[in-house]
């Protein structure tokens, strides 16, 4: 009988859920766009902070580099080592702050759910998998690249460094075991692309971003599933959607200004008048 595993299937949950918030918010987008050409918090670059959250979905994979004890006689009955191309999915907060006037610096405390593997290959045809899965708390620091603002869009880059810690990590020094030995903390640069799609009270953007992993993740002991091995690395591509608060306003597009400011200052200015009338 065929066991389902839990994390597989919260993995296909969090897809569909992406995939339906892209469609139902692409579309309200383009409808909104049609029906109500309207330029949306028109005065979200004034605040030098904004908050939010994210979700996301990833598949993430092992790079490895065999070691020279792989072409030696004890390892003679290895074919070959296998790396798997497994999903996951993350979860997160935005803390975003302005910079200047195109460049954002992010905070993204974050929460991912990883599942990695290894299939060795022997001669005889038979094939054991060794599976790794993890909870990783990250901490992506990054920096935000934007376009100027069209209507309601904005194109944009991100690139930055993404420390991350396993959740229930021993630290380096772990037993040998019958099992891949494996540090518990690693460091990747990261770099990806969005889109920013201004709504009537909140920014939605979607990001595709890449991650590659820069320490060798193999533990300094070594057993029969790593001595085959010099170098274990790692790289993820991610799949995310953010939500952003922001004030309130709007304006239309071609016509006149209908801000949230213009309007403050025109009761200013009638107060004033009121004034010097008495």
């Amino acid at each position: 009988m065929q066991t389902i595993n839990p994390r597989h299937q919260l993995y296909l949950r969090g897809r569909k859920v992406a995939i339906a918030c892209l469609l139902i918010l692409g579309m309200g987008h383009s409808s909104q766009a049609q029906n109500n050409p309207t330029d949306n918090l028109i005065n979200y670059g004034d605040q030098w902070i904004h908050y939010g959250f994210l979700i996301g979905v990833h598949s993430s994979k092992y790079m490895i580099r065999y070691s020279d004890q792989f072409t030696s006689p004890a390892m003679d009955t290895v074919h070959s080592i296998i790396p798997g191309n497994l999903g996951g999915f993350k979860l997160g907060f935005v803390i975003n702050m302005k910079v200047a006037q195109y460049l954002d610096f992010r905070i993204l405390p974050t929460v991912g759910f990883y599942e990695n593997d290894l299939s060795y290959r022997f001669t005889n045809g038979v094939t054991q998998r060794e599976l790794k899965d993890a909870t990783m708390v990250e901490l992506p620091l990054l920096l935000k690249y934007k376009s100027a603002r069209r209507g309601n869009l904005a194109m944009y880059m991100v690139a930055g460094i993404n420390p991350s810690l396993e959740a229930a990590g021993k630290g380096d020094e772990q037993d040998v075991g019958q099992k891949l030995e494996l540090r518990n903390w690693n460091l990747a640069i990261d770099v990806g692309v969005g889109l920013d799609m201004y709504f009537a009270y909140f920014k939605f953007s979607p990001e595709i971003r890449y991650s590659y992993g820069l320490r060798n993740m193999l533990t300094d002991n070594q057993n029969d599933f790593s001595v085959g091995l010099d170098k274990l690395t790692t790289q993820n591509l991610g799949i995310f959607i953010t939500f952003e608060g922001g004030p309130s306003g709007k304006r239309k597009l071609g016509g006149k200004t209908k801000g949230a400011g213009q309007i403050q200052a025109r009761q200013k200015k009638r107060l004033k008048k009121g004034k010097g009338g008495r």
